[in-house]
């Protein structure tokens, strides 16, 4: 368990705090490339507390501001979005994309140039990859080096990108993927349709819920192998990579998509779930993409906005439970990881844990945020971004001889073999 200052620490995100001040140095997705059209309307988006806009110009670069406009802070999610740039309907001043004043209707005529050059706009680095936005927030002139994973370098017919809202802090959202312990129980009804997840995947992981579990520390965080002696002389292998602050990538046999993770901080009690399915070696099916969002909402900007809540506890089945499926909350597997993390409330009380070893992935992390963002408010750099090839980063779930090391299997070749 974590002190009541150790809990507070480790979740407050806002502007100032330790944790708040580290994740502003991470490249972080932001919003849906799809969901900005050129001159079309600006997008809300809120991170870590803080409110943003982000829009995308005639000639089709996006700009990322302060959703307040600089004059009175109304919101330029309002704006008018033409010419290049934004202009608030208050007073007409207008904000190139590059975040530079070059309007400012509502001064003198003779006086709006010096003034407008006056006129600071927090406007924000931008990327876009992986058929998202992603954006630093941080106070380095130069951004950190862009984590330019395999999927941010695919073909957009290779990618499948979704995002779910959830009231909760992101911590549960990340410990959520890299909690390997619980997917043999809490998603067990899933194993007899073998829907949305390898069937065989799901087997090996209820047939031994009590995995080993090894990890190494890497320079992007943890490499982990959550280890299931079949007894035939093989080894089953969950070989989980969890790139920190933000980003796991979820096991998966070689001859199914691979499967991405970005957990965002909206503020201390809204969470951003990204989903990324992706595929190296041709285009997603349409059946992948339909499996991705079965019994979802269908909102690709927020894929669980029909999940439900205490109101009606998630929508679980009472009745399907006593015919067999486990959890009750039968619609798909994500909206059960949803489900079990809000249930524990907008922020878990981590004073009343009582873990055990298979926790030792989550007391890992916590210990490694903790230690990063203590040292980062000393004056030491944010960890976790340099000397790092990203496009190596790849999840796997294999079978092997026992005698072997799973730190020794070329996770790369395996899908390249098959």
């Amino acid at each position: 368990m974590l002190t009541r200052e150790d809990n507070e620490f480790l979740t407050s995100t806002r502007a100032g705090t330790p944790m708040g001040d580290l994740l502003r140095e991470y490249w972080m997705p932001a919003v849906r490339s799809a969901a900005l059209e050129a001159d079309g309307a600006p997008k809300r988006v809120r991170l870590l507390g803080e409110n943003y806009v982000a829009f995308r110009s005639t000639d089709g670069r996006v700009g990322f501001f302060d959703e307040g406009c600089p004059h009175r802070c109304t919101s330029l999610a309002l704006a008018r979005n033409e010419d290049n740039a934004l202009t608030c309907i208050f007073h007409g001043w207008k904000i190139d994309v590059s975040g530079k004043v070059v309007e400012v209707p509502s001064e003198p005529p003779e006086r709006r140039t010096e003034f407008a050059a006056k006129v600071r706009v927090r406007h924000y680095p931008v990327r876009e990859a992986g058929l998202m936005v992603w954006v630093y927030l941080g106070k380095r002139a130069d951004p950190p080096p862009f984590p330019m994973f395999e999927y941010n370098n695919l073909p957009a017919g290779h990618v499948h990108v979704r995002r779910a809202m959830l009231h909760y802090n992101w911590v549960q959202g990340l410990e959520a993927h890299i909690d390997s312990s619980h997917l043999g129980i809490l998603h067990s009804g899933f194993i007899k349709t073998g829907t949305q997840s390898s069937p065989r995947d799901l087997m090996m992981s209820a047939a031994n819920t009590g995995p080993r579990f090894e990890f190494d520390i890497t320079p992007y965080g943890i490499r982990e192998g959550a280890l299931r002696d079949q007894g035939n002389g093989t080894m089953y292998a969950r070989i989980r990579q969890i790139v920190l602050p933000f980003f796991t990538f979820i096991p998966a046999n070689v001859n199914f998509p691979c499967s991405a993770r970005a957990t965002i901080p909206i503020d201390d009690e809204w969470d951003a779930e990204w989903y990324i399915i992706y595929d190296p070696k041709a285009p997603l099916t349409e059946q992948a993409i339909a499996t991705a969002m079965w019994n979802t909402s269908g909102d690709l900007d927020n894929f669980a906005s029909n999940l439900g809540g205490f109101d009606d506890m998630w929508k679980q089945d009472r009745r399907s439970m006593k015919e067999g499926h486990w959890s009750g909350l039968g619609r798909n597997i994500p909206f059960e990881d949803f489900t079990v993390e809000e249930s524990m409330g907008p922020k878990t009380d981590r004073t009343r844990e009582y873990l055990g070893s298979s926790d030792t992935i989550l007391i890992r992390a916590r210990r490694l945020l903790m230690e990063a963002a203590r040292a980062y408010a000393a004056g030491k750099p944010a960890p976790w971004q340099e000397n790092i090839d990203y496009n190596q980063v790849r999840a796997l779930a294999i079978d092997f001889p026992v005698e072997r090391d799973w730190r020794s299997l070329d996770v790369l070749n395996a899908f390249a073999r098959a």
